[in-house]
């Protein structure tokens, strides 16, 4: 390699990068001190001489991507930005998986400069990088389609660390096929094949051939092994070096490299040991290691000052590099104005001048009266909506047609020899997705391509299979993300597939993720109104869309109240005059119930307040008047209704409170029969209201 130099002072930087792991375990007292000792070779030479980054500017539009998958190994990272000039200092290093640190035991987005997402679930930072590179390509076809390949100011590689763990885990052989059916020549990805697990030697659980099976893929792979023929081991880097540029030349499908390595090496009596990985090496362990390496074994986090010095350096290059960025991106900008315009706006987080327009016009051809799926009525709205925000794209997890999660007209994200009977139309820089049945692999590839682009990506399927999602979407939550999962056939009401299909426990179980806002809109006026105020409320946090298979009535009450309602949560949908006697909260597809039952009660002299609640999450965001004033306190009576199980409902019911609810799995037959079979009915609402009426009524004498 021409451009390739390795010192003296390189090797004494990863020797110090060793000792420090090594000791931050050591005074943490617990951790995974193995890998980070052992990936120290990689990780330096990748963050030294591959990697494009400015430490000056962590957040630099034009850096390449790193994602640790292993989190474990967060030391490996941790050092390299310590190293780095990140900010990071010794002190953070010392702090290591300690209350209020800055290097907690796994990476987590935004505490830590230089972290790119929170990996620590396994595979889960492999199958996002997918989505980081997906990302990628989509925001340059987006911006700069003509440009040369590598000459684009939106070109940037995507570099991935691995480990056995991480391609075990299914979410990472999803996301991987799919990687190579897109050919995303941005994407490298170097596994560290150490063979070791907390229960000891990998060959127990997982022996196949793993270059193999990312060839059949359709990746390019390499092997470089740190381990010689002869058994002896040299942590040769001007030879990694040459394997990673090699494969650098590779543009039309993603790499992976295998690494053949020792965990812990050269640590005296922890070497290729399992306790190495997932417990510190004792002080022992840790005094042989820094002999080995011409360490003082009575000195904790020592510092060769020449070394680090000399791995500093990678900050100028940074700047260097980041000129260079920015004079071609000028000279983008000068060359494309409406682009940069664009640009501008995405990259800011903000909507479209046309926006709210795209909304209203649409709800104009709303008809109150009519019936319609809230699933085909979100349809509608991402479509209007996709119309003025060409930064919005998605699809569905094989269920386009279902989810209607189809963008008309769109062509699909694919090499043009994927072009189908059914997809004719397709193109690298296509903006309908298709994730095949991989409900997992589509959560965290839209989590990468949000965290990787300025664009907006949606995921769908049915919310039965949400629980196959559910892991990404648990991480979207925790890195406070707004990633957007539209999940359809929401009830027993999607009727003959039979209990498998049919959710239950799911809203509970949504609900219960926090930061997670869950949405499920009556019907089409309140399904417009959520997404105008999803994207509108320009937040952090993810959104679950929840909606139906069946057709609902358009009401007239939303007609007129859901765009001021809808965004407080919950709002008053029917109501008396005075006090009323009994609130009914319902949510859905079960909110027609709700009003139907209160004109019953009506008409026995019952006065019932309806209150449709969209979001839970978003009504626990309004003040404490607005919650009194749509639950007055002094009405004990309370009913909800929402066909699924009760329990988050319990904190609204009081004492007093019915839920009308499902507490079983579902049943094979029509969707209205099931319904009624269960007892998701008008009559059971008026049933139910008028046993919390007598139960107060028993209470106050």
């Amino acid at each position: 390699m021409t451009d390739f130099t390795w010192s003296e002072l390189d090797e004494r930087a990863v020797k110090l990068a060793k000792v420090l792991s090594a000791d931050a375990v050591e005074k943490a007292g617990s951790g995974h001190p193995g890998s980070p000792i052992s990936l120290a070779p990689v990780a330096y030479t990748l963050y030294q001489h591959f990697i494009k980054h400015d430490p000056n500017d962590p957040n630099w539009a034009g850096r390449d991507r790193f994602i640790l998958s292993g989190g474990h190994a967060s030391l490996t990272e941790y050092v390299q930005l310590y190293f780095s000039g990140y900010g990071l200092t010794l002190d953070d290093l010392k702090r290591f998986r300690t209350a209020g640190t800055r290097t907690p035991g796994h990476p987590e987005y935004g505490l830590t400069p230089g972290i790119e997402m929170t990996t620590g679930p396994l595979g889960q930072g492999l199958a996002s990088a997918v989505g980081f590179a997906y990302g990628q390509r989509y925001q340059r076809g987006l911006l700069d389609p003509e440009a040369p390949a590598g000459e684009s100011p939106f070109d940037h590689k995507v570099w991935v660390i691995c480990g056995e763990g991480d391609v075990e885990e299914g979410v990472s052989s999803e996301a991987s096929s799919l990687a190579g059916n897109q050919q995303l020549g941005n994407l490298t990805v170097i596994f560290d094949a150490n063979h070791i697990q907390i229960e000891g030697d990998t060959k127990i659980a997982f022996s196949e051939d793993i270059l193999k099976r990312y060839e059949a893929y359709g990746w390019y792979t390499d092997e470089f092994s740190f381990i010689q023929p002869d058994g002896s081991y040299n942590e040769d880097a001007e030879g990694f070096a040459k394997v990673l540029e090699k494969a650098e030349q590779v543009t039309d499908r993603p790499k992976l490299i295998k690494v053949d390595s020792l965990i812990a090496w050269p640590t005296p009596g922890k070497t290729n040991d399992p306790s190495s990985h997932g417990s510190k090496l004792g002080a022992e362990a840790v005094a042989g290691l820094k002999k080995e390496l011409g360490y003082d074994p009575e000195q904790s986090f020592q510092v060769d000052e020449e070394a680090l010095a000399h791995a500093r350096k990678v900050a100028d290059r940074g700047l260097e590099a980041h000129k260079a960025w920015d004079e071609k991106f000028e000279s983008w900008k000068q060359a494309n104005p409406d682009k940069a315009a664009l640009y501008d706006r995405i990259a800011a987080g903000k909507l479209p001048e046309d926006f709210d327009k795209a909304i209203d016009e649409l709800v104009a051809g709303f008809t109150a009266g009519s019936k319609v799926a809230t699933r085909k009525a979100s349809g509608a709205v991402l479509n209007a909506i996709a119309a003025v925000m060409p930064e919005l794209w998605g699809g569905s997890a094989d269920l386009g047609g279902s989810n209607n999660t189809n963008i008309k007209g769109a062509a699909s994200f694919a090499p043009d020899e994927y072009a189908t009977v059914q997809w004719p139309t397709v193109s690298k820089y296509g903006r309908q997705l298709h994730f095949g049945v991989r409900e997992f692999a589509m959560g965290a590839i839209t989590n990468g391509i949000l965290l990787g682009s300025n664009t907006r990506p949606f995921g769908g399927t049915f919310f039965q299979f949400a629980d196959y999602e559910r892991p990404a979407v648990r991480l979207a939550a925790l890195m406070d993300i707004p990633n957007l999962f539209v999940w359809t056939h929401d009830s027993v009401a999607l009727g003959e597939d039979g209990p498998t299909h049919q959710p239950i426990e799911h809203l509970a179980a949504m609900r219960a993720i926090p930061q997670l806002e869950v949405v499920r809109p009556a019907d089409e006026f309140e399904t417009a109104e959520a997404y105008r105020y999803f994207f509108e409320k320009n937040n952090t946090h993810p959104a679950a869309f929840i909606l139906t298979r069946q057709g609902v009535p358009s009401l007239e009450e939303t007609a007129t109240k859901a765009k001021a309602g809808v965004r407080k949560g919950a709002y008053v949908l029917v109501d008396t005059e005075g006090e009323p006697d009994v609130l009914l909260l319902a949510t859905g597809s079960e909110v027609q119930h709700a009003v139907a039952a209160a004109k019953s009660l009506a008409d026995e002299g019952v006065k019932a307040r309806v209150i449709s609640v969209p979001s839970l999450e978003w009504f626990e965001e309004q003040d404490d008047e607005y919650k009194e004033e749509i639950l007055p306190s002094t009405v004990k009576a309370r009913v909800s209704v929402e066909a699924g199980l009760a329990m988050p409902w319990y904190k609204y019911l009081g004492s007093y409170g019915k839920p009308v609810s499902i507490e079983q799995f579902g049943l094979q037959g029509d969707g209205d029969e099931n319904m009624r079979d269960l007892g998701i009915t008008a009559e059971h609402v008026v049933e139910a209201a008028k046993a919390s009426i007598e139960e107060v009524k028993a209470a106050r004498q």
